[in-house]
């Protein structure tokens, strides 16, 4: 679906160009040769690391290749059509759990009919128009709390501290979350977004993200991994509550909270790990240049819609 290149942040390409041509010799000046400089030891992370602004430290290159089913023995209970149309990379480090879905407690989520019917419709009529595909689809996002669920590629996140803010930025879809921790108020409730309005503070050594104001358009997430919470809708009523809590060099404990009244038959847990990976480098999502998926898709439905007219006319 995508071409990927690697990815350039912040403009580092461009500074580091200007700093190439800043320390080239000038004509006619002989180059001196720099000693190799020593490679600097990571510093180790304790509970009490801090950024220079006093946060707790989550900075980092984060994975979260998982191959944890979404819900307890999806597939082979209710839902089984939505089993996934996918598996998760195996994750070397994640241990795979009965579910990602914690609570409620026996890894099942109360969906409301009206939304599992709208599910389903949207689900049958993809080949029919584009807004019955998903905005992962499209292209235009994952969503809150979908950005977060692996998937089978581009599962890194970038987490950066600056005072004032933590910045997660997303592989998949190229999206960067600047979450506010300042204790400024929610947006009006007339501001309505595809990924919602987050506001952060620390608890202790944990950071909780809440996110409201969301529109009712997206799904509540869009991978086939996410077995028969792939497509369900989500209601402006949509409350997310995120808790990211660092625990070791390695490893973030996260976990996300849904409160949808509108959607589901009670608020629903996941929790999972989120795994430090120094070595791994962020791919650029070009998903508009690469996306043939959306045309390839709707040009199926007008060819069927072609021989079912054909077919009638005889």
């Amino acid at each position: 679906m995508t071409k990927r290149a690697w990815i350039w942040t912040g403009g580092l390409a461009a500074a580091s160009l200007i700093v190439a041509i800043a320390q080239a010799p000038i004509a006619g000046q002989a180059a001196k040769t720099a000693a190799p400089a020593k490679a600097k030891a990571e510093r180790p992370w304790t509970l009490a690391s801090k950024t220079p602004d006093g946060q707790p430290d989550l900075q980092g290159t984060w994975t979260n290749f998982d191959s944890t089913p979404m819900e307890i023995e999806l597939g082979r209970s209710t839902g089984a059509s939505y089993a996934g149309d996918f598996d998760h990379i195996d994750s070397p480090v994640s241990p795979t759990r009965p579910s990602m879905v914690v609570e409620p407690a026996d890894g099942k989520v109360r969906i409301k009919k009206f939304a599992e019917d709208k599910r389903d419709y949207d689900r049958a009529r993809i080949t029919d128009h584009w807004l019955h595909q998903s905005p992962w689809e499209r292209c235009i996002t994952r969503g809150v709390p979908g950005i977060m669920l692996p998937s089978n590629y581009n599962n890194g996140y970038e987490i950066r501290q600056v005072p004032g803010y933590v910045v997660i930025h997303h592989e998949m879809i190229h999206e960067t979350r600047v979450i506010p921790i300042d204790g400024r108020p929610h947006l009006p409730p007339k501001v309505r977004l595809w990924m919602g309005d987050s506001r952060g503070h620390f608890e202790g050594n944990t950071l909780v993200v809440d996110t409201t104001n969301f529109n009712d358009r997206g799904w509540i997430t869009n991978n086939g991994a996410s077995g028969r919470l792939r497509g369900v809708p989500v209601s402006e009523a949509l409350k997310v509550t995120e808790r990211f809590t660092r625990v070791s060099q390695d490893l973030i404990n996260y976990e996300f909270r849904v409160e949808d009244p509108n959607v589901y038959d009670g608020p629903w847990k996941v929790a999972m790990p989120l795994n430090r990976d120094p070595n791994y480098r962020l791919l650029e999502y070009a998903c508009h240049e690469g996306n043939n998926a959306m045309v390839s898709t709707l040009t199926l439905g007008r060819e069927r819609e072609k021989k079912a007219a054909a077919a009638e006319k005889k």
